[in-house]
């Protein structure tokens, strides 16, 4: 994971080449109907307990003797740039347990609610662990990208959190597969929550996705609602492989960490010397047996390519 989180020139490109082999590595067992990990998106906003939930997950699913893989997305500390590490003091069940690894990582800055490293890191875990975990900064219509990563996305709301106007407008209420309200021992707030979200989702458009995400009471402090909680998260990986949502998810996905690694990288000037991201996205869509990041070495290298011959062109027009 230091070596796929290197942004240096020279390793960058052998990162993409292990990120490719992992990745095939996990559509090639896919194919011959071993189960892969599901990849459980959770977010909120700050204070509502994710990490606090996420421990009592982690816990449970240890019990059962499931290994456990977490990408903690912190926010970056603006002196030093790095992560503030504070869900590696909150999810306290790995600390000494061989089957749970925790990765705090800096935002950096990104709006999309997940660092740069995010996607190869789920990449290189679902590879070792049963569940990958990706905690997000925040919650919000700027962090939806999680959407776009994650098999399932859980949002944990806090009493109090709002009414359902409020609940609409911060755009929460579009992507979520799963809502849980968090520090449902506080009792009637967290009771008026829920009902706020659930007649939130009752207006709400949901797309074409059959699965209806249900509204859980959980307490993180006393571990009511956990298992129920776990339960609901199996029961939608169970739904994404009967309906077959789960490959139209992955495949929007993977269009989307090609798109948005370009994009990153090269800004939207580069990324149009390919026809822009709806021509971005088509190339994805025609080449399904390549890994994303194989695609995005190959596409920035075409980038590279286009930028060389339009400077050559301005240089050579640009002579007496």
């Amino acid at each position: 994971m230091n070596r796929i989180d290197d942004g240096r020139p020279g390793r960058r490109e052998a990162a993409l080449v292990l990120l490719d082999a992992l990745e095939s590595g996990t559509r090639a067992r896919a194919a011959a109907g071993t189960p892969t990990p599901t990849c459980v998106g959770i977010t909120g906003a700050p204070g509502s307990g994710k990490s606090t939930l996420l421990d009592a997950l982690v816990r449970a699913l240890r019990r059962s003797g499931e290994t456990v893989g977490i990408v903690a997305v912190d926010p970056s500390s603006r002196r030093s740039g790095g992560a503030l590490l504070g869900d590696r003091a909150r999810v306290r069940s790995g600390a000494h347990d061989p089957g749970v690894f925790l990765r705090s990582m800096a935002a950096r800055d990104h709006l999309g609610g997940l660092a740069d490293a995010t996607w190869a890191s789920v990449a290189v875990l679902a590879a070792v662990f049963d569940r990958v975990f990706v905690e997000t900064v925040g919650v919000g219509q700027s962090e939806t990208e999680i959407a776009d990563l994650a098999d399932t996305l859980l949002f944990v709301a806090q009493p109090g959190a709002g009414d359902v106007l409020q609940f609409m407008k911060a755009g929460v209420l579009e992507h979520p597969d799963v809502f849980a309200v968090n520090k449902a021992d506080l009792g009637p707030a967290a009771e008026r929550t829920a009902s706020e979200l659930a007649t939130g989702l009752a207006l709400s458009s949901r797309g074409r996705s059959t699965w209806t995400p249900p509204v859980l009471l959980v307490s993180a402090q006393d571990g009511r609602g956990i298992d129920a909680l776990l339960d609901v998260l199996s029961a939608h990986r169970e739904h994404l492989h009967v309906s077959g949502e789960a490959t139209e998810r992955r495949a929007r996905g993977r269009e989307a960490l090609v798109s948005n690694a370009l994009e990153r990288r090269y800004g939207s000037y580069g990324v149009e010397r390919l026809g822009g991201r709806p021509a971005v996205c088509a190339r994805v869509r025609e080449a399904p047996e390549v890994s994303g990041f194989a695609l995005v070495l190959a596409l920035g290298r075409e980038i590279e390519a286009a930028l060389g011959r339009a400077a050559s062109a301005a240089d050579d027009a640009a002579r007496p």
